[in-house]
């Protein structure tokens, strides 16, 4: 089982697994604040959703065609890794069941606000396209680290999308019992690493056009052997990426601390009163 099966399994599950939990949570939220007739909409956006998708791999792969540009690849890479630890981040912070349902809350309220189909059906598709759209980014970004689009690469796209045809059938019937939280901070775990991984390759495509210095670490030959880029240069950033991330994290836990004391002593003063 070759390397570039296992993370394009895994890439292409995570993402078709993330978004199925959302349109059920939907679905299951607009059933119950009487909303079950516009469930049909909230499905019909979700497939148009895959077709775009779809249409979006093609049209990046006949315009990324042509000849070899480190420059090019490296940039798409770096973009990738943003997008990764941006989808990490978001995962890491909504992992807090209350969090997440508040997020569906509001994202539901809206549509059915408006009054119309047209909403909820759009909610979905954007819902739905921006795991596409990343799934496409993310998979093209693999293949460029792993030297092409080989068998083992279209095997393991393969693979997840059998699983994830078993898994959407389960998933609808269980929907409200899955606990969402250890999905969470997995999958935002796994991003973040591949995220800081893609950092050193894209670093690595810039190296090799002599955009970026090589100052190789030769205590840390055993990064090369995992195929990471044991350079200073590389190393640095991803280390930067990773405190930053850190601070990050414990700012945005601070403040959600800090919100949840206000309202509880907002509503303690509401009781009294």
């Amino acid at each position: 089982m070759s390397n570039a099966f296992v993370q394009a399994a895994v890439i292409l599950l995570r993402e078709g697994l993330e978004a199925m939990l959302v349109i059920a949570a939907l679905a299951g939220y607009l059933r119950k604040v009487g909303g079950g007739h516009r469930v049909t909409a909230l499905y019909a956006g979700a497939l148009g959703a895959i077709g775009a998708s779809i249409i979006a791999a093609w049209l990046f792969a006949v315009l990324n065609s042509g000849e070899h540009n480190d420059i090019v690849e490296g940039v798409v890479i770096l973009f990738a890794a943003a997008l990764m630890l941006y989808v990490s981040g978001w995962l890491m912070v909504k992992q807090d069941p209350r969090g997440w349902q508040d997020y569906l809350a509001h994202k539901a309220d809206n549509a059915l606000a408006q009054e119309t189909a047209w909403a909820v059906g759009a909610l979905a598709f954007f819902a739905v396209f921006r795991e596409g759209a990343e799934t496409v980014l993310f998979i093209n970004a693999l293949a460029v680290t792993e030297g092409g689009w080989s068998a083992g690469l279209f095997a393991g796209l393969a693979a997840a999308t059998a699983g994830l045809a078993v898994l959407f059938y389960f998933i609808n019937l269980i929907a409200r019992k899955i606990p969402l939280r250890p999905l969470f901070i997995i999958t935002s775990a796994f991003l973040f690493a591949m995220g800081i991984k893609f950092i050193g390759e894209a670093i690595q495509e810039f190296q090799e056009q002599s955009l970026v210095s090589v100052t190789e670490l030769k205590s840390f030959g055993w990064l090369q052997s995992l195929g990471l880029n044991a350079t200073l240069e590389a190393v640095s950033a991803q280390l930067l990426v990773i405190l930053f991330a850190l601070a990050a994290f414990s700012v945005v836990q601070r403040n959600a601390r800090l919100t949840r004391e206000d309202k509880a002593k907002a509503a303690a003063g509401t009781v009294k009163t």
